[in-house]
């Protein structure tokens, strides 16, 4: 790939701003626009299993907008057929309204020649019939979604049901007690949006240009990375996907920028949150690190005696900065920060915000602050909590 002679030079501080305007935490929030307008805005919201404050797909707006309800976070994505379920960055929530620009990758699920899971013969013609005449319904509604308890014991009915949603015939259209809930494409997707048109590099355009747009600015890799795309397929067609070329103090790679985010330079308040691990700002640990400084990874999967900062350790985003890490837990009515990680004694009232505003969110009355890496620094985060959940009470 031949990369163009850049069009700005950004400095590493200018680069950090708009990744932060670009993914919703700089500037005044469309709070019109709600759960639905961070949907849009972000292209794509991964899904995961873990839940500990909530899941991660109701954390991520509530980084960006505050204390949303958590129904109304459900009842944003799935109803009025406004988004559906697919694999992009992992399995995500997308906008309705880019089911098109996903037809290369069920083409090129149709066309696959091994799979982990065999399918039994009329097992896929059944489980269609099964939702044409009783649709939506989950898995275990279709027949049973396992052979044993272990996880990866498919049904054949699982089997079925996922392979079609793979291929574009059944969509996921929300998740009842976190089991998906399937139904045909041809009643859950809109007359006009649902077609197979568009060809490979469109579809690849379309999600390039949009990558660039969530992320702001990005290396290849960062961008290829938002929607899980090949290196090449993103060379394919980043010349027409309507990003610039930019060079990026200390990032050491071409870059690329969205056009509109180097009109105006950001400003405005800065959101200070816990973020989820499977926060969008954080996927890509490399780009993490490039861009903040910060090194951070999800250690829910590490065995315990090997964690360093805990099972769910959520990055703490203030001033535009990551300043720390809390690994919570819920006992009753009480938030735990059972591990938390500073970033030297400045970041004490930005975590104690994070937490109190956190423990509101989830309907706790009580915080309690077990760890600190520094532990000379766990008194003064406990009183400043206690002090933040004070002033929160009289308000």
């Amino acid at each position: 790939m031949t990369t163009p002679p850049p069009t700005t030079d950004l400095s590493a501080d200018e680069a950090r701003r708009i990744v932060l305007r670009a993914q919703g935490f700089l500037g005044t929030p469309d709070r019109r626009a709600g759960v639905r307008g961070v949907l849009r805005h972000l292209g794509a919201v991964q899904l995961d299993t873990i839940s500990v404050l909530a899941r991660s797909h109701e954390l991520i707006p509530y980084a960006r907008l505050g204390a949303v309800g958590r129904k109304k976070v459900e009842s944003a994505y799935w109803t009025d057929t406004h988004a559906f379920e697919y694999w992009s960055h992992a399995a995500c929530i997308l906008p309705i309204e880019e089911w098109p620009h996903f037809a290369f990758r069920r083409r090129a699920y149709r066309s696959r020649p091994h799979w982990n899971h065999q399918l039994p013969d009329g097992t896929y013609d059944q489980v269609i019939k099964q939702l044409r005449a009783e649709g939506p319904l989950t898995a275990t509604e279709l027949g049973g979604a396992k052979k044993t308890s272990e996880w990866w014991d498919w049904s054949g009915t699982k089997v079925a049901v996922e392979r079609a949603l793979m291929y574009g015939e059944v969509v996921c259209v929300e998740r009842r007690g976190w089991k998906r809930v399937y139904d045909l494409a041809e009643r859950a997707v809109p007359a006009d949006l649902l077609h197979d048109e568009l060809d490979d590099a469109e579809c690849l355009r379309r999600l390039v240009r949009l990558a660039g747009q969530s992320l702001g600015v990005g290396t290849r890799a960062d961008i290829a990375d938002y929607h899980r795309l090949k290196g090449e397929q993103l060379d394919a067609v980043i010349a027409d996907s309507g990003l610039v070329p930019v060079t990026v103090e200390g990032w050491g790679k071409p870059a690329w920028a969205d056009p509109a985010a180097l009109e105006t330079p950001p400003r405005g308040r800065h959101r200070t949150t816990l973020l989820s691990p499977f926060d969008s700002l954080i996927w890509e640990r490399a780009r993490t690190e490039r861009i903040f400084g910060f090194t951070h990874r999800l250690e829910a999967y590490v065995p315990k005696p090997k964690r360093i900062y805990g099972y769910f350790a959520m990055p703490v985003l203030a001033g535009g900065r990551l300043v720390g890490r809390v690994d919570p837990a819920r006992e009753g009515s009480t938030l735990v920060a059972r591990q938390v990680t500073l970033d030297g004694p400045k970041a004490v009232q930005s975590v104690a915000q994070a937490l109190v505003e956190a423990a509101s969110w989830v309907n706790c009355r009580d915080i309690r602050v077990e760890r600190v890496d520094v532990p000379d620094l766990r008194e003064p985060l406990a009183k400043e909590v206690t002090g933040a959940l004070t002033a929160a009470a009289l308000r």
